[in-house]
């Protein structure tokens, strides 16, 4: 069974209830009219129920009256929401009149579904910028207890023919989201991706902690701060198999992790790769990416109270679908489904 094949099972027995604020978005409404067929989530679209079952009829799709429709121009709808946005924002001096003209944003109002217990998870993106995804996202959720930053992982499907990984996978972070993490930040980024490794890539995390030294061989503040985050995240998360600093082939090769790492649990048998800098990080997945033919599945966004993804605005339906997928379960292993 492949990754999305055992994902898209469990989605199917455990419906979320997905917001996609996006609601005339032609291939936003292409993703869901298939999800809905295939009984992944249950969909909520933030818009007007006319004008979003026109633009169904006019891309000829069969599903999407099943979905359920909340109108953010009805003030008897968006009123409950505006006061909770209020009350979030109080101490920033938001007033109900701004609360009620903010809520009107479909990312706010989607978000604020999650917040009040209407909503399990939301994808966008395919329409709005990261920047206004995200700034919803933090505002209306925040992050989880004991984590303060968000992050961005990515699960390599690496080929078959490659013998490093476990199950043909790897998971690296951060390849998105954070340009230079503090040692405190980085931990929370590794204790953050080993439940994407868990919840997503159905592997037991084992957590290495990158960089261009291994266990002493090199001596740099940036090596510091690498082994700094490998003891804050023992600390977050005492039950984590996790070690640094580890070069990434000290990590993930067996006989070179045992030769510059004796005696660690991680070195040689590392599945998840925690990278001490975006810039790292994000031409280590590209390049595995091409120079390797791996599958890119991401960025899984982390770290947030409830699941929220951002889509590529270049983004093709099935794209949307397997994001709409992943979603679902990080809303399911946060349950503990």
């Amino acid at each position: 069974m492949t990754l999305f094949e055992r994902l898209t099972k469990k989605a199917q027995e455990h419906p979320q209830r997905l917001v996609l604020p996006e609601s005339l978005e032609p291939r936003t409404l292409q993703a869901a009219d298939r999800v809905i067929a295939q009984n992944i989530a249950d969909v909520t679209f933030i818009g007007n129920r006319e004008k979003i079952m026109a633009k169904a009829f006019e891309l000829g799709l069969s599903n999407i009256e099943k979905a359920n429709v909340l109108d953010n121009e009805d003030i008897t709808v968006t009123e409950p929401y505006a006061e909770l946005f209020c009350e979030l924002r109080k101490s920033k001096g938001m007033t109900m009149d701004q609360a009620r003209e903010i809520v009107i944003n479909p990312l706010y109002l989607g978000c604020l579904l999650i917040k009040r217990g209407d909503a399990d998870a939301m994808v966008a993106g395919a329409l709005s910028p990261t920047s206004h995804v995200l700034r919803a996202a933090f505002q209306v959720l925040k992050t989880k207890p004991g984590i303060s930053v968000v992050s961005g992982a990515f699960i390599m499907l690496l080929p078959e023919s490659c013998p490093f990984g476990e199950d043909h996978m790897l998971v690296f972070a951060d390849c998105a989201v954070v340009p230079d993490p503090t040692a405190q930040e980085l931990a929370e980024i590794a204790v953050a991706t080993a439940k994407t490794t868990k919840n997503i890539a159905g592997l037991d995390p084992v957590v290495a902690m990158c960089s261009f030294s291994t266990k002493g061989s090199a001596s740099h503040p940036r090596v510091d701060k690498v082994i700094e985050a490998t003891k804050i995240a023992h600390e977050l998360d005492p039950e984590l198999k996790v070690d640094g600093e580890l070069q990434s082939d000290a990590a993930i090769v067996p006989s070179i992790g045992g030769m510059k790492a004796p005696g660690s649990p991680v070195a040689g048998h590392a599945n998840t790769l925690i990278f001490p800098s975006l810039e790292v990080g994000n031409i280590a997945y590209k390049l595995v990416q091409r120079l390797a033919g791996a599958g890119a599945v991401g960025p899984i966004l982390q770290g947030l109270a409830a699941p929220v993804n951002d889509l590529s605005r270049g983004a093709t339906v099935d794209d949307i679908v397997n994001t709409i997928i992943v979603t679902c379960n990080q809303a399911i292993g946060d349950k503990n489904l």
